[in-house]
């Protein structure tokens, strides 16, 4: 059976070029880093390297750069020190983020007070840019902005020079979810003003189990793991170096094909869209998900006009992926909390889909699946 993986928005294929690149570090760079002999220190300065790399990409230093297990530790890492390092009172983030910042604030705001606003959202799940201004305006408290660049499960993009200038101008710190951006799109964090971003290998067809926190300069961090003081004493744990090290290679392949890929999987989201709307005009998208200018190219939410509890079931005994929704709670039965933001009554209870494409994604399996659709939603 033709298999077809359409769910690139939950985790994507290692890249061959990362896997051989992480085999070969697995042969010679054995030694703990933190080691002083030259085992060691050679898996020391492979990983440094590696640091300097990555840091260049994005036009900042290596110091400002840490490594983290997964976009959620950072995301963590950089929330828990924004209130219990850096003062920060007051976060103004919204209701339909990755579980890794709704959870965080929601336990910041439990166990330290913190004031925990939500902006308001339009009908399409985008930020109410005036609403933002009045919340920051509206407060003396030392403020962190906390809004992910790209929707994980609608693809929408975050007006984000608009969001950067309102920070700027009440002095807010911002942060910003990057996780669905990273290795998609161009980030340069001198042009803009972030203070905090986060990278998850596994979104650019790297390893699992690796990614980074940005800390912009002069911004001291307290250490949620301790034990051996690594990563300048921000991260205890001994360096995940081949994973790091697959990371980095998977960031030099991505950004070196950043517009080659963005129009091959920008041209199969077309298409696709084009071809479900043959299937019903009935079909609605998610959120902003089939404006190109307005969402990721790789990710499409789709509503089907029916309501059909198995249909993720049939897709995969297809042998067709997809997700219902954010993949990181796939193994739960609850619902998505983004669609039901954004959603009425009586859209929520129909079927929706998210569909997300890589640069290994073929038109044919696009075709295999809009086939299936048509047999199952007859």
């Amino acid at each position: 059976m033709k298999t077809v993986y359409l769910d690139n928005a939950a985790t994507t294929p290692i890249d061959k070029e990362v896997i051989a690149t992480m085999q070969t570090s697995m042969a010679e760079n054995f030694g703990n880093p933190s080691s002083t002999h030259q085992f060691g220190r050679k898996a020391k300065s492979a990983v440094e390297t590696a640091r300097k790399n990555i840091a260049r990409f994005f036009n900042v230093t290596a110091q400002e750069i840490i490594f983290t297990s997964s976009g959620t530790e950072a995301d963590n890492l950089i929330l828990n020190n924004a209130v219990l390092n850096l003062g920060i009172q007051r976060v103004i983030t919204s209701k339909i983020e990755h579980h890794a910042v709704l959870h965080t604030c929601n336990y910041l705001e439990e166990t330290y007070n913190i004031v925990l606003d939500f902006v308001e959202l339009d009908e399409n799940g985008g930020i109410n840019i005036n609403h933002l201004e009045r919340l920051l305006q509206n407060s003396k408290q030392k403020t962190l902005v906390s809004l992910m660049m790209i929707n994980n499960e609608i693809g929408n993009l975050l007006p984000l020079e608009k969001v950067s200038l309102l920070c700027k101008k009440y002095n807010a710190l911002l942060h910003s979810d990057t996780v669905q951006a990273i290795g998609h799109y161009a980030i340069d964090l001198q042009k803009n003003p972030l203070d905090f971003i986060v990278a998850s290998a596994h979104k650019f067809h790297g390893p699992k189990g690796v990614g980074f926190a940005f800390f912009r300069k002069g911004f001291g961090i307290l250490p949620m793991i301790h034990g051996g003081d690594q990563e300048r004493g921000a991260r205890s744990s001994t360096e995940n170096v081949h994973a790091i090290l697959g990371m980095e290679k998977a960031l030099e392949i991505a950004i070196k094909n950043l517009q080659k890929d963005k129009n091959y999987i920008e041209s199969l989201k077309v298409y696709f869209i084009s071809e479900l709307k043959k299937i019903s005009d009935k079909i609605q998208f998610n959120g902003l998900s089939s404006h190109l200018d307005e969402s990721s190219y790789t990710i499409l939410n789709v509503r089907f006009p029916v309501k059909n509890t198995m249909l993720l079931f049939s897709l995969d005994l297809a042998g067709i992926a997809v997700s219902g929704g954010s993949a990181c709670q796939s193994g739960s039965h609850k619902g998505s909390h983004v669609l039901s933001e954004i959603l009425l009554n009586g859209e929520e209870d129909k079927t929706s889909v998210r569909f997300s494409f890589s640069k290994f994604t073929t038109k044919q399996d696009l075709d295999t699946t809009i086939t299936k659709l048509k047999e199952l939603l007859q």
